[in-house]
């Protein structure tokens, strides 16, 4: 006779106290939810603090390659600036050796054309100054001059360029405005 055919023999209230009696499976002591509990939070918080030193490790790791890639992209514009150097170094040598002033300048101008090339492949240009009206973006104005009508709020005079670097103002162009 199996289990089944036991209680089925038995009376209704003889089954409800068998079941109560025995102690189900799925049921535990408080202390030992209590206990599974804890573990789990524990477990969770295991969990929380690993993120954390990831994320802690992973921001430091980004920071430290940026820095990296900072540094590195300085160093490779002063390796492009030496032979500007160089030049400048040939030329200073050429003005105390010769009397022929037109061959040193004639070296000037191809140091500078040289340099102007570096700074556009750097994508470095200057600021347009020539006869444009006034812009707060771009320009500082110095000083006003008193110009006739057609003259007002246009730059009149450029002391200092201004350069950009792509679209940012690096350097804005002092100017003198007219009034």
């Amino acid at each position: 006779m199996s289990k089944k055919d036991i209680k089925e023999e038995l009376p209704q209230e003889e089954v409800l106290n068998e079941t109560a009696e025995q102690p189900n499976e799925e049921e535990q002591s408080p202390e030992q939810k209590i206990a599974e509990l804890e573990a789990k939070i524990a477990e969770l918080e295991d969990a929380k603090l690993r993120q954390i030193a990831e994320f802690d490790n992973y921001r430091r790791r980004t920071n430290k390659e940026k820095l990296d890639l900072i540094e590195t992209a300085g160093e490779n514009i002063f390796k492009e600036m030496l032979p500007l150097i160089d030049d400048f170094e040939r030329a200073m040598d050429a003005m105390d050796k010769t009397d022929d002033i037109d061959a040193v300048r004639e070296g000037i101008r191809l140091i500078q054309q040289k340099f102007l090339t570096f700074l556009d492949k750097h994508e470095v240009h200057a600021i347009e100054t020539e006869g444009v009206e006034f812009s707060t973006d771009e320009h500082e104005a110095i000083t006003t001059f008193a110009a006739g009508e057609d003259k007002k709020g246009k730059i009149i005079d450029c002391t200092q360029k201004g350069y950009k670097l792509g679209d940012k103002v690096i350097r804005f162009a002092k100017v003198v405005v007219g009034e």
